[in-house]
């Protein structure tokens, strides 16, 4: 990958970093002493600028706590995020050409795959678009693959925040969609309130991590759409993780609470209610972005 900008040119580019309102939110990550995490106090921005995992850690996928193909199950959470993705992105796939960019074991793509009218998807990891084409999923190593104006919508989950120059890409993605093409992009939010609201230093240096350069704010994630080439967006709030997560985080410190007995408290009225909760006070853990390429 050919770095064009810096996170911090790319950010400060759309208006929602300067040097002037930049402090030091952590001289470290959960993975990486060396590396400086920046908010920015009026945007509300967080980045690391200057830093790149590099795509060998990606292609190779070791980092990744479960993965399938080395594994044969897939992680908690790739399930139930593909289970509530295929539910609530409907009417973006149904019965349209889609893409997944940064699909990963491809849970997505295959939990939708008999509703879309064709399913693709872009990863970097070989043995993922190995197991795709298996499964006769087109699957690709990158966009170059992927003909101009061929998609009806593209998806991105968790991936943008990535991208140390995600404009281009995005741009990339503006240019393989039909006229009038959707793009779905769920990004991790600044202002997730186990950080801005309950201030939990065990989350903050668990979830500042070297391979999330940033986490986006509802401006900021609309403007940097608009610099690749979309408008009319939409974004609203979603809560991955429930109320027996946090309360896991405030009583022993560390991740996992909504996977053990504290998982009883999700009955899925609680789960509706707190999400609407944590929407009300722009607090939830993800952003969610629908927008149309600009005609």
């Amino acid at each position: 990958m050919v770095q064009h900008n810096s996170v911090f040119e790319t950010l400060s580019k759309l208006g929602v970093a300067s040097l002037e309102h930049r402090d030091i939110l952590s001289t470290s990550t959960r993975d990486r002493q060396d590396l400086t995490v920046f908010r920015d106090r009026l945007s509300g921005v967080i980045y690391i600028d200057g830093f790149y995992a590099g795509d060998d850690v990606y292609e190779d996928g070791s980092y990744r706590k479960v993965n399938l193909q080395n594994f044969g199950a897939r992680d908690y959470e790739v399930t139930v995020d593909a289970e509530r993705r295929a539910s609530a992105y409907r009417p973006y796939f149904a019965g349209r050409q889609i893409v997944d960019f940064g699909c990963g074991d491809g849970a997505f793509l295959f939990k939708v795959r008999h509703e879309a009218l064709s399913c693709s998807g872009v990863e970097l990891q070989k043995d993922y678009v190995q197991a795709l084409r298996k499964a006769d999923i087109a699957g690709y190593h990158s966009l170059d693959s992927v003909p101009t104006e061929s998609q009806d919508t593209a998806f991105s989950f968790h991936v943008i925040e990535h991208l140390p120059d995600p404009i281009p890409v995005l741009r990339d993605l503006n240019r393989i969609l039909k006229p009038e093409g959707l793009i779905v992009v769920e990004v991790p939010h600044a202002n997730d309130f186990l950080l801005s609201g309950l201030r939990n230093d065990a989350f903050r240096q668990f979830t500042l991590w070297s391979q999330h350069l940033v986490l986006h704010t509802r401006e900021s994630l609309k403007r940097l759409l608009e610099a690749a080439g979309f408008e009319h967006s939409v974004i609203e709030g979603v809560q991955r993780y429930p109320l027996s997560n946090h309360l896991g985080w405030l009583a022993s410190q560390k991740p996992g609470g909504h996977k053990g007995t504290l998982s009883a408290l999700d009955t899925p009225e609680l789960r509706s209610a707190y999400e609407a909760a944590l929407r009300k006070i722009d607090a939830t853990d993800t952003l969610v972005a629908v927008a149309r390429k600009t005609a």
